[in-house]
């Protein structure tokens, strides 16, 4: 039997054995609130100890938090290490000796800056290592345990970072009454918004190397730039990372390696020169140095041109020579590079159509070996020796940690109660042409307590991005719907991922075209199934999506209902609105030169008298991403056309919500729409 029968095997039983249980209920919303969401695994160099992030709802303070857990690799013994009301502790990273679990935290922060932790390999009391008051967004340890590469932004109020934490010796009791008036936001940037970050000013985020003993951050990378990512070399001489480099760095995605020796004063070298994006940070990777420290490995995309259309390819870059190479040119996206224990191969996910694999690649010759197999989503992993932890799941299994030996060994187990308890649907794999004859990959979600030859009420879901895909990954929302008797077809439409370069920048500058036709299709393929009733269809997403949902409400009139969260469908007043800008003018351009591209995708603004469907509207206060202005249009042009439609806005939310109560209250406000439009007059058939 190969080894991709036997992990397949292996996972289908432990599946199962969750699926057998009797007595199980529906997903309801305060299931929601038991999920927990494993992330960050970290094997201990000795291959012993697993770290892991788990984030859960702390109702009572209606916030999420994180906090940090190990267990043994035998599975034997699984302890947490933190335990927080309302702050987070993530990215837990082991010592290369062994006797040390640094992580960030954002306990003990009146600022709420988060700052570098550390506590003993065996758990107990921790203690804070930074205190730099701009905060540190990433860290990775010296191959020495002494030192620590830092991603800190610059102090906002300009003052010389802290030689250690500061203790306020006034003896004059602070006021918590008494607030500063805010400091005017000046900002002469390019690209002036991030959602998260909110105005951008020139306060970077820059590379320092932290020394533990001295409790000294020299920086490293002065300048009008950012950089992110950081990996030291094994042989501690060299600290490898990524940024943007130029006149204007905001107005190119032209990122790069470089390469910096620890010490303050040292010169930076530039170590790749593709002329495209290296290591973007949306693709939540770092570099990966090979054992014995000539070789880097990487990912890189196309050039600025395609912006995010073109697969993130793995490469490496020879450090002496500076000779970069593809060795597994396979046109899809890979992520997360590891260099093996030998340096003879490089672990990475490699997503195709529909799942995403854990990988080994020969760096040498290129061949290919998935290691895991089946309806999948791996979403990360860590080596220590011959020892590997993939963090992965599937449409009924929230992502857990498993050891991949002989099959996949479940290690962290932090859902299990929910999965014993509550009755999880599965997804059907549904393929299907598009009008033009394109095959479409999709699936379809049927409702608990499914009938054979019933129709039922169906949301048609829409994915982000643009370039995502649906994979057999969990998905709450599919859930709730199910459990509320909806059925859900979703498609992966031409502009996904997953299935290569032309198939994702077929939407290029045309959105609301192909994709529509694509989306459609899956509606036109569930009713053919039996499934979904044509008289009670609705539709759903947010960001992109939305996007997406605002142009199919122009364009079909079958859609009796619909929920369009962070939209927009008005791009004319789009530009310089969201964090945008520079994707804009490579994708279509200034609008004062090419108005008519900005105006072919602001139909379901300019043509809103076209539409009928009821549409809720929803977005979040502070998004910078797709900002309130794009819901708030649309819900006044069907305001005004007498349409059905409400709008919802978060407080204080970004682009994605994480107050509890908040996740919770748009998965009722979604059902109890399309219950108005879709069941009031008729049930199911």
């Amino acid at each position: 039997m190969t080894i991709g029968k036997v992990l397949l095997v292996a996972t289908a039983l432990f599946f199962a054995c969750h699926a057998a249980a009797a007595g199980k209920h529906p997903f309801n919303a305060d299931d929601l609130h038991r999920l927990q969401d494993v992330s960050a695994p970290s094997l201990s160099p000795d291959g012993q100890w697993l770290a892991y992030a788990v984030g859960h709802h702390n109702m009572e303070a209606d916030k999420a938090i994180s906090d940090l857990w190990r267990v043994s690799f035998d599975g034997k013994r699984r302890e947490q290490l933190t335990f927080s009301e309302t702050s987070s502790n993530t990215l837990p990273q082991w010592s290369p000796d062994g006797c040390w679990l640094a992580f960030l935290s954002d306990r003990d922060s009146d600022d709420e800056t988060t700052q570098v932790w550390l506590m003993p390999r065996d758990g107990g009391e921790a203690h804070k290592l930074t205190a730099l008051a701009g905060g540190v967004s990433d860290f990775t340890w010296a191959p020495d345990s002494r030192q620590l590469a830092l991603i800190a932004s610059d102090d906002p109020d300009g003052s010389i970072v802290p030689a250690k934490p500061a203790d306020d010796k006034s003896g004059t009791p602070k006021d918590p009454k008494k607030k500063k008036t805010a400091k005017p936001i000046v900002i002469d940037r390019y690209q002036f918004k991030d959602d998260t970050t909110g105005y951008l000013t020139h306060q970077r985020p820059h590379l320092y190397a932290f020394d533990i003993d001295a409790h000294r951050a020299p920086l490293l990378t002065p300048g009008d730039h950012d950089e992110w990512a950081p990996a030291w070399s094994p042989d501690g001489r060299n600290i490898v990372y990524v940024t943007k480099r130029g006149a204007d760095p905001d107005r190119h995605l032209n990122s790069d390696l470089y390469l910096v020796e620890p010490r303050a004063g040292s010169k930076e070298r530039q170590l790749t020169t593709f002329q495209g994006s290296d290591l973007d940070p949306y693709w939540e990777s770092r570099p990966s140095w090979s054992p014995d420290s000539p070789q880097v490995a990487y990912l890189r995309s196309g050039e600025d041109h395609w912006i995010y259309y073109a697969p993130w390819q793995l490469a490496e870059v020879d450090v002496t020579s500076g000779k970069e190479r593809i060795p597994a040119p396979i046109d899809r996206c890979f992520t997360k590079p590891k260099w093996s224990a030998d340096g003879k191969s490089v672990y990475a996910l490699i997503e195709e159509s529909r799942n995403t694999y854990l990988s080994r690649i020969e760096v040498y010759n290129g061949k290919v070996e998935h290691l895991t197999s089946g309806s999948r989503f791996d979403v990360d992993f860590d080596l220590s020796g011959n020892r590997i932890a993939v963090l992965t799941g599937d449409d009924t299994h929230p992502p857990e940690l498993f050891a991949l030996d002989h099959g996949l060994r479940p290690m962290s187990r932090q859902n299990d109660t929910l999965l014993d308890e509550v009755q999880f649907q599965s997804a059907d794999d549904i393929s299907f042409k598009s009008k033009d004859g394109t095959s479409i990959d999709g699936f379809l979600m049927k409702p608990v307590g499914y009938q054979a030859g019933k129709t039922y009420p169906t949301i048609l879901d829409l994915h982000g991005g643009p370039v995502y895909q649906f994979s057999h990954e969990f998905l709450f929302r599919w859930q709730w719907y199910a459990s509320h008797g909806y059925a859900v077809v979703a498609a992966n439409p031409r502009g996904s991922s997953g299935r290569g370069f032309d198939f994702a920048k077929a939407i290029y500058a045309d959105w609301g075209h192909v994709d529509a036709q694509d989306v459609l299709a899956a509606v036109d393929h569930a009713v053919a199934l039996g499934v979904a009733d044509p008289a009670r269809l609705a539709v759903n997403d947010w960001s992109y999506g939305s996007i997406l949902v605002d142009q199919l409400i122009v364009q079909d009139k079958r859609l009796k209902a619909a929920t369009s969260g962070a939209g927009s469908g008005n791009f004319l007043t789009m530009y310089g609105l969201d964090e945008y800008v520079r994707e804009y003018e490579l994708e279509l351009g200034k609008p004062w030169e090419h108005p008519d591209a900005y105006l072919r995708l602001s139909s379901p603004f300019l043509h809103a008298d076209r539409i009928r469907t009821p549409t809720l509207f929803f977005c979040a206060e502070k998004d910078f991403n797709v900002p309130c202005e794009g819901a708030e249009q649309m819900y006044q042009a069907l305001r005004s056309l007498n349409v059905p439609t409400r709008l919802v806005i978060y407080p204080d939310e970004h682009h994605s919500l994480d107050v509890p109560s908040y996740l919770a209250d748009r998965l009722q406000r979604y059902t109890d729409w399309y219950d108005r439009f879709l069941k009031s007059s008729r049930g199911a058939q």
